[in-house]
């Protein structure tokens, strides 16, 4: 609210504006992980990748006997933006060991295991003296004789480079922002454990190959399902959002196992995120032998409140494969599904349904098998959503229910839309107010709050993401004395209970936002 001067003479006047609601902003609503296995990279980290070169360049790219690879590059044909690679796996990484006058001499590390990490080569150049100017180096803190430049290539089988880089001007000198540890941290060759036993930089033309890279051929339960901090779903922890999980499985043909999903699923709970689930492959066989109705989702391993966070789709998709001259075979659908998901959002809304003619299946030939009007019944009445080839239209995604989505449960768990849509209500609304919890607990706060959160659901029923032709049929807000009462107050707690209409004007769906310490009122 502007408080106006009393103005008693000319000149120029400050007035004070009291702060009013802080405007919510909507999360991200597409960010998806992908968690397995792959060519190389890191392990149990979190690596974001905005495109499929950028995949290559930091995981390897395709690989025939890793689907995940085929998922990530079906995420980004079908439209998806932001990816997040989480690699798993047991191994031992490649050592490349540098001369120099200090004993044992430099020893850098391949970044993340595998016998990849053999095809490392590195050579060290030392500047010449043009490139050093005193004054930078004074300013810098840098000796000229402890500079170098390293140059990292990874070769083929034949010894042609792949991928290069080249780090100048680095040293072995702690404390300093050209430290080799320190640049080898963007590094997508190196990992930025380097091992010196002195800061005497390797000798001009020193060169080094890549020794003893090694990696299990396939993971087992136990990369999936631990709880150690920093590891397996763990390592999303270390990213902001994360809004869609894919799980491929290990193998070609394979499935990732009910165990693995039941973890996904938790971990999806916690964060508010959804799990694209890859259904067996012998569900396409049961389709194409007419057996639909043997046919469960309880062999995926999911129920009650983790089946919410859920979905899954048949049959897989048929596509061509680069490694095999074009050759057109069978592929696992969760990245093509969360490509379709990212599109659906960015161009309608995350309340849209991922589903219909619009959900084409970017890349697809076809599909493993053709799924009829009445077998589509019988798969959505358990949840299960099918996948479609119509003349003139292609394949397309045919359905859109949770896991939980079974004919009687209410609606709030059995739509995919209006699942994602609770989460990124709830999620927006949760980051929007936190400045509530240094507020004093009392009306003026409560107000406020009312007030931004009110803009926020406002905004998104002008969308057109909630039913209703008024704003009181398509949501509520109510933050008050009857939401936080006063023993809520005295422990330091404000609720905002918000309700939304996504299928039917009036039928809200309820949230709960709480926001805690807050200061006593």
């Amino acid at each position: 609210m502007l408080v106006r001067p009393q103005v008693l003479h000319p000149g120029v006047y400050v007035s004070e504006v009291s702060d009013g609601p802080t405007d919510i902003v909507g999360v991200a609503t597409s960010i998806t992980a992908f968690v397995g296995r792959t060519v190389r990279g890191p392990v149990h980290r979190a690596v974001p990748v905005d495109s499929v070169p950028a995949f290559e360049a930091r995981f390897g790219g395709l690989q025939a006997d890793c689907p995940l690879t085929y998922c990530v590059r079906d995420f980004f044909q079908a439209g998806g933006r932001q990816a997040l690679i989480v690699r798993l796996g047991q191994g031992t990484p490649a050592t490349l060991t540098l001369a120099s006058a200090d004993p044992g001499g430099l020893v850098l590390t391949a970044a993340g295991p595998g016998a990849w990490g053999d095809s490392l080569r590195v050579r060290v150049a030392h500047p010449a003296p043009a490139e050093l100017p005193p004054e930078a180096l004074a300013a810098a803190g840098l000796s000229a004789e402890a500079l170098f430049d390293l140059h990292v290539t990874l070769v083929d089988g034949l010894g042609q480079p792949i991928q290069q880089e080249v780090h100048k001007l680095v040293t072995l000198q702690p404390g300093t922002h050209r430290t080799l540890a320190r640049v080898l941290a963007d590094s997508a060759l190196l990992s930025d454990a380097v091992t010196a036993t002195g800061t005497a930089r390797p000798a001009d033309g020193a060169q080094a190959s890549g020794v003893g890279g090694a990696q299990a051929d396939a993971l087992t339960l136990a990369d999936y399902v631990t709880d150690a901090p920093g590891e397996g779903f763990q390592a999303l922890d270390a990213v902001d959002v994360v809004n869609l999980i894919c799980v491929p499985p290990d193998q070609p043909d394979g499935f990732a196992g009910a165990a693995v999903y039941a973890k996904a699923a938790r971990y999806a709970q916690r964060r508010r995120a959804f799990v694209i689930v890859d259904a067996p492959p012998a569900w396409d066989a049961r389709i194409e032998q007419g057996a639909v109705a043997e046919i469960s989702p309880a062999e995926i391993g999911l129920s009650g409140d983790l089946a919410r966070h859920a979905a899954t789709y048949v049959p897989r998709v048929r596509a061509a494969d680069p490694l095999a001259s074009g050759a057109v075979r069978a592929f696992p659908v969760s990245g093509l599904i969360a490509g379709v998901y990212a599109r659906t959002d960015a161009t309608r809304g995350v309340w849209k349904a991922p589903a219909g003619v619009e959900a084409s299946l970017t890349g697809a030939a076809g599909l493993t098998c053709a799924l009829t009007d009445a077998d589509n019944r019988v798969l959505s009445a358990q949840g299960i959503n099918g996948l479609r080839t119509f003349p003139a239209v292609g394949s397309v995604v045919w359905g859109a229910r949770t896991l939980a989505g079974a004919d009687g449960l209410g609606e709030d768990a059995r739509y995919v839309p209006v699942r994602r849509t609770a989460l990124y209500i709830a999620e927006s609304l949760q980051r929007g107010t936190q400045w509530a919890a240094f507020e004093p607990n009392a009306e003026p706060t409560w107000a406020r709050l009312r007030q931004a959160v009110t803009a926020f659901m406002d905004g998104l029923f002008r969308q057109g993401a909630l039913q209703g032709s008024s704003a009181k049929d398509a949501y509520f807000v109510r933050c008050d004395g009857t939401t936080t009462t006063q023993a809520d107050v005295d422990a330091g707690v404000v609720n905002i209970v918000v309700g939304f209409a996504p299928m039917r004007p009036a039928a809200f769906i309820e949230i709960l936002v709480q926001q805690a310490p807050l200061a006593p009122g």
